[in-house]
């Protein structure tokens, strides 16, 4: 007597696959493989077309979803080209949603804070024992820039206080984590800043700066992580949920 199977779960259906969903993956085994570097020119659709065997429509289907996904760039009129793909490229195609996510939950900006807060104070100790001459004259250029700008726009101010935590994540040497500091300084500042005004601190922010470069120049790594603490959770509280990017007053 023949076994009888019972109905399996709709998971046990073979379903058959886009032919662009195939030359896409394809593509992309020939990017992950090296056979396309980044710079190179795509091959052309009709090249494309005969080495895959489909039509047109597969192999632009195909091309449109790599662009979309940044591993290629579409110049209309010229050839395609594959990217080269950082830790950058890849969170800058996050902001939206970031900001998506950090909108529809309030509880993540504080999260975002608290894991800001985490990684910043990671990354001054090791700023500390690695900071070079050059590395610290950088920072003191920045925050003499931040200075200078005591009385103009507030967008400047809060660009170059960017760039200062920035610059301490890149003497680190570690792309992902410098993009990853990028990345969620944009997003704190970008879409959740509710005081793109004057608060009335500034100067404290400077000489906290000031401290922090201070006690990296003195390869103190103890002492910059407490101060990057009192900084921190100073200058966090006065991020807010925004209904957007703020302009300046707003």
């Amino acid at each position: 007597m023949a076994s009888q199977l019972s109905p399996g779960p709709d998971g046990d259906k073979i379903v058959r696959r886009k032919l662009s969903d195939q030359v896409l993956a394809r593509l992309r085994e020939l990017i992950r493989a090296g056979e396309l570097k980044p710079g190179d020119a795509m091959p052309s659709e009709r090249a494309l077309m005969e080495r895959f065997g489909v039509g047109r429509p597969a192999v632009r289907e195909a091309l449109q979803s790599l662009h979309n996904s940044g591993l290629i760039t579409i110049n209309h009129g010229e050839r395609s080209r594959v990217n080269e793909i950082t830790a950058g490229t890849v969170l800058d195609r996050s902001d939206e949603i970031a900001r998506l996510l950090l909108d529809s939950v309030p509880s993540n900006l504080e999260h975002l804070k608290q894991a800001r807060r985490m990684f910043e104070l990671g990354i001054v100790w090791l700023a500390a024992e690695k900071a070079t001459d050059d590395d610290v004259a950088a920072l003191r250029e920045l925050v003499a820039h931040q200075r200078a700008l005591l009385g103009t726009d507030a967008v400047p101010f809060i660009q170059t206080d960017m760039a200062f935590h920035a610059r301490i994540a890149e003497i680190v040497g570690n792309p992902i984590i410098a993009a990853v500091s990028v990345a969620m300084l944009r997003w704190l500042f970008e879409y959740h800043t509710a005081l793109l005004h004057w608060s009335g601190k500034e100067d404290v922010t400077l000489a906290e700066h000031e401290r922090i470069v201070d006690l990296i120049e003195a390869h103190d790594a103890e002492g910059a992580v407490a101060t990057m603490r009192d900084h921190l959770d100073r200058s966090l509280d006065l991020y807010a949920r925004s209904d957007g990017p703020t302009q300046p007053g707003g």
